[in-house]
């Protein structure tokens, strides 16, 4: 478990700075974002770009639960 946590962490820093070094190789861009877009396309680590959606999110209820709170029941079954 341990090493896994190293290689992920490790793979995420050379992950970053391969994508700085991109970033800085095409100043000529015109945002820093499409720079990163077209690093990440280019290196394989991704196949398409979603576009954000701007569609105003529905208002969520809040619904009324009995007994004790949801999170104290997940922690002492996690025990």
């Amino acid at each position: 478990m341990r090493e896994q946590a190293i290689y992920i962490i490790t793979f995420t820093a050379e992950l970053h700075y391969l994508l700085n070094m991109k970033v800085r190789e095409n100043k000529g861009e015109s945002t820093e974002r499409a720079t990163l877009h077209k690093a990440l396309l280019t290196s394989g680590l991704v196949k398409h770009l979603k576009q954000p959606s701007y569609n105003q999110q529905t208002e969520r209820r809040l619904i009324q639960v009995q007994g004790k709170p949801v999170s104290e029941t997940i922690i002492e079954e996690r025990r």
